[in-house]
């Protein structure tokens, strides 16, 4: 696929702390990308930087065919994880003034705005003004005026933050439809659930620095190993004997059983005891939820000393 933004060798110190080093990653046209972290790993200072907002000590930002260091605003759609609509504008302008900022013609916008509004339960909400909408519509708003002007890339940070189930769904649609059309996508957000379900790759920074950049499916296979999950009342010894355990969690006669990478779940379960007490049994991966609280727990219980680079 075409690669529509290239991010070199990062680098970002504020009163001699690091911020960020040597962050490098790509975003493709039609792709859904995550950059992940904990508070404070360096998420905000790489999109500031890509958006031109900070300028990095080191480092390269290139998008498209175009020369370094040069972003076209009219390119790019930006919904930031502080909100900032204007709350006595009426909707329908805040929106066309977003499209004018980004030189986008007005008919279009105006267009494009009311089906939009229609497509995300808004409709006949073009007249009203932004501190009249709940948290959620505004930012609903705030989500058309990052895509009106039809951006090759669009980068959400927390797009999730605040929506009800129903909304984060409509979202979460409106992501992929978007990635169908071409648009590349740069996506931070901590909802690990809504993370595994929409993106392709996965970028995470770790203390300013890269610990994971591949596929959901390479770090699906390189750290989200296989766990059983066991109702009944078993002494923690035995379940530790049980062939190709990493790991054992029990609390109240529920036994989680890490099990070790490449295990062939058929021939394991086969090889369980007789003595064994099931009154429930589940097997499933560990989620990226899981994999997310490791890395920055510096738990290292899911893969010691793991690196994906894909």
């Amino acid at each position: 696929m075409e690669v529509v933004l290239s991010v070199e060798g990062l680098e970002k110190s504020f009163k001699n702390r690091k911020i960020i080093e040597g962050i490098s990653f790509e975003v493709r046209k039609g792709e859904i990308m995550a950059i992940l972290g904990p508070n404070g790993a360096g998420k905000s200072t790489t999109i500031r930087s890509i958006m031109g907002i900070l300028y990095p000590d080191e480092g390269v930002v290139k998008f498209h065919n175009h020369k370094e260091g040069q972003i076209p605003r009219n390119k790019i759609g930006y919904l930031p994880e502080e909100r900032g609509l204007y709350r006595n504008v009426k909707v329908m302008d805040m929106i066309l003034y977003l499209a004018e900022l980004k030189d986008y013609p007005v008919k279009k916008a105006k267009e494009r705005t009311l089906h939009y509004l229609k497509k995300l339960g808004l409709e006949g909400k073009e007249k009203v003004s932004v501190e009249e909408l709940s948290k959620g519509m505004a930012q609903k708003v705030q989500f058309i005026g990052s895509i009106i002007h039809e951006p090759e890339l669009l980068i959400l940070d927390e797009p999730f933050s605040g929506l009800d189930p129903v909304s984060q769904e409509v979202f979460k649609n409106e992501i992929k439809e978007l990635a169908r059309n071409g648009t590349a996508i740069l996506l931070s957000s901590h909802q690990m659930n809504m993370v595994e379900e929409i993106c392709d790759r996965l970028f995470m920074i770790h203390r300013g620095q890269k610990v994971i950049d591949g596929t959901l499916t390479d770090v699906k296979n390189e750290y989200a190993n296989f766990k059983c999950t066991i109702r009944g009342e078993n002494e923690l010894a035995l379940l530790k004997q049980l062939p190709r355990v990493s790991r054992v969690e029990q609390k109240d006669g529920l036994a989680i059983i890490h099990l070790a990478q490449d295990v062939i779940i058929p021939n394991w379960l086969r090889q369980l005891p007789e003595s064994l007490s099931i009154q429930e049994l589940s097997i499933d991966r560990i989620s990226l939820h899981e994999i997310f609280i490791d890395i920055a727990t510096d738990q290292h219980t899911v893969k010691e000393g793991a690196a994906i680079n894909a």
